[in-house]
């Protein structure tokens, strides 16, 4: 189920953050059930995508260890008998959040297309890794039934085709072109281009957001820029960043970096009145 993967679910809580409802008892409620069941969709996606890999894990210098099917350390049947379980709670929950569920169903969906193909399709795939955290923002939305702006929405999507861009990019330069079937199809210096537009579209969208819609957070643009700078960091001089989640979690000052941004944010929005 990678618990640790769940931290990605964060982007769920971004409406609440940017919405200045974050003061409101049941918007809080809402928001954290609809990132729960995106815990639950996720670590439904990553039983199947874990199925569908497990031949394939077990010739990795890493996921043979790490990836529990590829290890032999849980069966297929418990496997199948836990995916069973949370796809039983998924459907159940449209009864509390129905609307949150229809998202919840389309980036189940899409998962499974780039479990079984969309994975193997250069470029494409990592639009889907991307597309699944615009998923997620949009989940945020609408459990708080609020519109996910425009400003939101393409930020978002630069920031996760960055940090899809680099994990491709971490996976060829650690672990060669054999782990995936469509890293064969890239080259470090084509990802690192990617990965440097998307970058810089992210900072650029980020600050007119910032400077026409909310002035107030343009005390977070040099924390957003300190932390696009430490992530790269990471990725250069320590190896990181073939998973966002473990870079995030080993390097203190960049989960400093994030919660300073999240309590910025969070001051910068503050409600008049409170």
């Amino acid at each position: 189920m990678r618990p640790k993967q769940w931290i990605k679910n964060g982007f769920v809580l971004a409406p609440l953050v940017f919405s200045g409802e974050f003061l409101r008892p049941d918007a809080i409620q809402s928001s954290f059930l609809a990132f729960s069941l995106f815990c639950l969709a996720s670590s439904a996606t990553y039983i199947v995508n874990d199925l569908n890999d497990i031949e394939r894990d077990r010739k990795h210098p890493i996921k043979s260890k790490t990836r529990p099917l590829a290890a032999g350390t849980v069966s297929i049947t418990s496997a199948l008998i836990l995916l069973g379980a949370l796809y039983i709670l998924l459907i159940g929950s449209w009864f509390l959040t129905p609307k949150v569920v229809m998202v919840l169903a389309a980036y189940s969906a899409l998962n499974l297309a780039y479990s079984l193909y969309l994975k193997h399709q250069p470029v494409i795939d990592i639009f889907t890794i991307a597309i699944g955290f615009v998923l997620r923002v949009y989940a945020g939305a609408v459990a708080l039934a609020v519109p996910l702006s425009d400003w939101m929405f393409v930020t978002t999507l630069c920031l996760a085709l960055y940090l899809a861009a680099i994990k491709r990019r971490q996976e060829i330069s650690q672990s060669g072109t054999e782990g995936r079937h469509v890293l064969k199809k890239y080259t470090v210096e084509l990802i690192d281009r990617y990965a440097e537009m998307s970058a810089v579209g992210a900072l650029l969208f980020y600050s007119l957001f910032v400077m026409t819609t909310q002035p107030a957070l343009i005390i977070t643009v040099p924390v957003v820029l300190f932390g696009f700078f430490r992530y790269w960091y990471v990725v250069e001089t320590l190896d990181g960043g073939e998973s966002p989640t473990d870079a995030l979690i080993a390097d203190k000052p960049l989960l400093i970096t994030i919660l300073l941004w999240v309590i910025a944010s969070a001051w910068a929005l503050w409600p008049a009145g409170h």
